[in-house]
């Protein structure tokens, strides 16, 4: 029994769960937007938060596998465990979990083709790929300094955009459309995936600043590792702008004062922004970790109801 319990937990573990708010985010915003804009649809919504918590899954399945394989994860590693590197389960087992679990996300994006179309076939097959060459294949995206720019554009702009645009999609196209039908992408969407972007990336952020020596000894070449800890910072600190800034163009626009809500998680920001900007440890960062992706759902939640209302 305590076998089976300790490979159930190593396949939570595989999964991460604490990164799910990354996947959740830009679904809760998408869907905030599309009810202040008359454009809800509840079905295509549902399996758009699948869909990308499949995804998200799916990326930290590739990412367990393939930093093991290639030689990133070692036994000074500060971050949390890795099943692959630390022998809990065997490469082919996570390798095929990654597979099974992209194969689960194709299935559920059919749905969305069907709503959305070729763009929607477009997205969601370049998302996949992309999770795999995240840090798989011939030239592993995190290893050459672009995780950063795939984390921003998937997990924030493609991903809130994607969300608005397969709902106003399911209201106003008829059939499957082959092109982007007129109203389903607008500039609301683009800017309001903005901070959700910046967010997710800060997840990265500090994921890298904490790692950054394994990777300098690895070969990994993070942004974290190619510019040092003053450049990550100042990365941090400027995604915390673009997250923050972002609402008042909204107000500018002519939204409601609820559209600063997210300004409520500004304490939580600062709290954090305080920690990465004095600490290299992984004691100190890993809770870090943590509380961005707890800043990137409170913001994303606030954010959701103040452009509904």
């Amino acid at each position: 029994m305590s076998v089976e319990v300790s490979r159930r937990r190593a396949w939570v573990m595989a999964a991460r769960p604490q990164t799910l708010p990354a996947a959740a985010a830009p679904v809760i915003v998408g869907v905030g937007l599309a009810a202040g804009a008359g454009a809800f649809a509840p079905l295509p919504a549902l399996a758009a938060f699948v869909g990308a918590a499949l995804i998200q899954i799916g990326t930290n399945f590739a990412n367990d596998y393939y930093d093991a394989i290639q030689g990133a994860d070692t036994a000074d590693r500060e971050g949390f465990t890795r099943v692959v590197a630390s022998g809990l389960i065997a490469p082919a087992e996570v390798k095929r979990a990654m597979w099974l679990t992209f194969a689960a996300a194709i299935l559920v994006g059919t749905y969305l083709v069907s709503v959305g179309g070729l763009p929607i076939l477009v997205v969601g097959l370049a998302s996949v790929a992309s999770g795999i060459a995240y840090t798989g294949g011939p030239y592993p995206l995190g290893y050459h300094g672009l995780g950063d720019a795939f984390v921003f554009l998937f997990f924030g702009v493609i991903a809130v955009t994607g969300t608005y645009y397969v709902q106003a999609a399911a209201l106003v196209a008829g059939g499957v459309p082959l092109w982007i039908p007129e109203g389903t992408v607008t500039l609301a969407a683009v800017v309001a995936s903005l901070p959700v972007a910046a967010l997710s990336t800060n997840i990265l952020v500090v994921n890298n600043l904490r790692d950054l020596e394994e990777d300098a000894a690895t070969g990994k070449r993070t942004l974290a590792v190619r510019f040092g800890y003053r450049f990550a910072r100042a990365e941090f600190l400027a995604m915390l702008a673009v997250a923050y800034l972002t609402p008042f163009w909204f107000l500018a626009a002519g939204d409601g004062i609820a559209v600063l809500l997210p300004l409520v998680t500004l304490p939580l920001a600062v709290g954090v922004a305080r920690t990465v900007l004095t600490e290299t440890s992984g004691d100190a960062l890993n809770p870090a970790l943590e509380s961005t992706g707890k800043l990137l759902a409170a913001y994303a939640a606030a954010f959701a109801v103040g452009l509904a209302l």
